[in-house]
């Protein structure tokens, strides 16, 4: 399964990749963030690992991240291992006529196992909601500045 996402942000191309590429910042705009620990290799070298703790309504996820493109400001590609499903995740950075940012999310899930694959099959589009979703809500994140306001009650 393919798609892509895209939303254009407020600022210029280097205010958000600052934002971007602090993990610090993931708790403001990803729903059920707990932590992002590196476990090898440095901060942007291409092959580092990480690991991401979600919690989803009480239920702990763990993405294994792997990085496999880092050439910010233009992108970053990360290639994501969870139990039931594997995805490639490109992130197109890009300047707009008018100054502002747009982001771009290519995303291909490679693998889906079990339960998640009749959910491929018969609503692919909650995929895709999920990532516009925390898109849009690091937009919102990044050009308001706020990250005590609810997100929730604006989206």
């Amino acid at each position: 399964m393919k798609f892509s996402c895209f939303v254009d942000i407020k600022l210029d191309r280097d205010e958000v990749i600052a934002l971007f590429d602090n993990s610090e910042n993931m708790k403001y705009w990803q729903d059920g963030f707990v932590s992002y620990k590196r476990v090898s290799g440095r901060e942007g070298e291409v092959g580092s690992k990480s690991m991401i703790l979600y919690n989803q309504n009480g239920r702990k996820m763990e993405l294994k991240e792997t990085l496999k493109v880092y050439n910010l400001p233009e992108e970053l590609t990360g290639f994501y291992e969870h139990d039931m499903m594997d995805n490639r995740m490109q992130n197109l950075f890009s300047i707009n006529a008018d100054g502002t940012t747009r982001w771009t999310a290519n995303i291909h899930y490679t693998r889906v196992k079990s339960f998640m694959k009749i959910f491929a099959w018969i609503v692919p589009s909650m995929f895709q909601k999920q990532v516009q979703k925390w898109m849009d809500q690091f937009k919102h994140f990044a050009e308001n500045g706020n990250p005590s306001k609810s997100l929730k009650s604006v989206l």
